[in-house]
């Protein structure tokens, strides 16, 4: 089996057994599972080693054995709006919807600036394992929004790194700090998340599939295995094989394993 996906809506790997030694042969589709990442859900998967993962579509999914991991280039693709600063990259406008800009904090102070339809707000900032989130500003389509964020990006980042968000697992966020930012702006609404994870001290940064799930935040999944609480980037585990078992690795314990 391959690790080819992740979702971080209704969190969850996809596997699929297309490529693999002694499985479907590479020119043609496997079927996709999706394993769900509830809290209290146990994963027992060794990591093997990582290629691209192909590409996924609603017919399966077909593999690639390039070494480029998660994918190769033949298999990577950017979604063309995330580089749009209000002047289309596509052929043709299609974002005539109402888009929402939004502020988007993570624990302890940093903070961002983003553009979504305004029906997605709420399931954009938790994809994005946002702490905070206000509305400042909706706008009749994708064009003005873009032009707006890339205003607001000279003094507000666009973008938030992983070990940026996984630095403030288990910390609060700095609400006078947020409060501060949001002094600029007349929000719409404000919105806060608690993704359930009630932990104790920051998880180690680690790679593996193997644990009890406490809980998803964005794409940081957190397991607890052997007495320590691990964060795993789940686009490092993309394009890994795998076997049923638990690791075998020595892993980094935590402080709180030897309390």
């Amino acid at each position: 089996m391959q690790i080819v996906g992740y979702e971080t809506g209704d969190a969850g790997i996809l596997l699929s057994e297309a490529g693999e030694a002694g499985g479907t042969p590479h020119d043609h589709v496997g079927t996709v599972e999706s394993v769900p990442l509830d809290p209290g859900t146990e994963l027992s998967y060794r990591l093997g080693d990582r290629h691209c993962a192909g590409v996924v579509t609603d017919g399966g999914h077909r593999p690639c054995d390039a070494a480029d991991a998660p994918h190769c280039p033949a298999h990577a693709s950017t979604w063309i709006c995330a580089r749009c600063t209000g002047t289309c990259l596509k052929d043709e406008m299609d974002c005539f919807d109402d888009h929402a800009v939004y502020l988007a904090a993570f624990a302890p102070d940093t903070f961002k600036v983003g553009v979504t339809k305004e029906w997605r707000l709420e399931t954009r900032l938790r994809e994005q394992g946002a702490d905070r989130g206000a509305h400042v500003r909706t706008v009749a389509n994708g064009r003005i929004a873009r032009e707006i964020e890339a205003e607001l990006a000279a003094e507000i980042p666009d973008r938030v790194r992983i070990p940026e968000k996984r630095a403030g697992l288990a910390r609060p966020v700095d609400e006078t700090a947020w409060g501060a930012l949001l002094d600029d702006f007349d929000p719409v609404e404000t919105l806060a998340f608690d993704y359930g994870l009630a932990l104790d001290e920051r998880p180690v940064a680690e790679t593996l599939a193997t644990g009890r799930v406490r809980g998803t935040k964005g794409r940081l999944l957190v397991l607890d295995h052997g007495g320590s609480t691990y964060a795993v980037d789940l686009r490092e585990l993309v394009g890994h094989e795998v076997l049923e078992g638990g690791t075998d690795r020595r892993l980094q314990s935590s402080l709180g394993a030897f309390g």
